[in-house]
């Protein structure tokens, strides 16, 4: 099947437009059950009532795992950003009051963020045993509220297309904690910019009553998670350094 040119590449899959829907056709060494896991995730954020492409098919395409699902016309919060800083409150209250709609949402028919975790801070490969061991040790005594959790929140999956807002990407969706999906965006900000992960974590405090203490304490949990996705632009001696100063050993 000629699909063209991939109009993004991501760790994980290439993402192509045909027929105006979109094709994510993911690359070959991961496990078979991809496909189906993303799918069934996205599925449920759609069944919850929330700006999400409907997914159309599940397939294989030339030998590749494929998820086909509606193509929403429009641009990054991202992008627009990019060349709009001098609104950047202005959209990033936007993207908070849509992540405050997710977090309303309580999950408890996919994936909980704890076993999540655990998985991830085990894998991390360049995380000595001790480290692990207290880290998880920290997950496993938090408490909270099972809500919806989008796990990889940040203006580039958020599509604006004329005043609607569509949210993508939910592979890394679970039933947890939005303190730790508040940390998480911080953290993925944080790594761009740390004046639009302040400024978004104050906008998210302030709308949410939540502490500013509250967020951060998910800290080291959340850097470890993100040196198992051994992502080549993340810099992986500041995420070691947010687990020392947070989590000593």
């Amino acid at each position: 099947m000629k699909l063209g040119t991939p109009i993004a590449i991501g760790n994980t899959a290439k993402i192509f437009l045909h027929n105006n829907r979109i094709y994510k056709v993911f690359n070959d060494y991961l496990p078979e059950t991809e496909s189906f896991f993303e799918s069934e995730k996205q599925k449920y954020a759609y069944s919850c009532g929330l700006p999400v492409p409907k997914i159309i098919d599940v397939t294989k395409i030339d030998g590749k795992q494929a998820i086909i699902m509606e193509f929403i016309k429009g641009r990054s919060i991202g992008n627009i950003l990019s060349e709009n800083m001098d609104q950047a409150e202005y959209y990033m209250n936007i993207s908070v009051e849509i992540q405050q709609v997710i977090h309303k949402v309580e999950a408890y028919s996919i994936e909980h963020m704890a076993e999540k975790l655990s998985r991830q801070i085990e894998s991390a490969y360049n995380l000595d045993n001790r480290h692990k061991s207290a880290l998880i040790r920290r997950l496993n005594s938090m408490t909270f509220k099972s809500r919806l959790c989008h796990g990889d929140y940040h203006p580039y999956n958020l599509i604006m297309s004329d005043n609607n807002v569509t949210i993508i990407d939910w592979v890394d969706s679970s039933a947890g904690d939005i303190r730790a999906d508040v940390y998480r965006t911080y953290l993925l900000l944080s790594h761009v910019s740390n004046e639009l992960a302040e400024m978004y974590l104050r906008l998210y405090c302030e709308k949410s009553g939540l502490e500013k203490a509250e967020v951060l304490q998910w800290a080291p949990i959340l850097a470890a998670a993100r040196l198992s996705e051994s992502v080549p632009s993340e810099d992986s001696k500041r995420l070691l350094d947010i687990i020392n100063q947070s989590c000593p050993i």
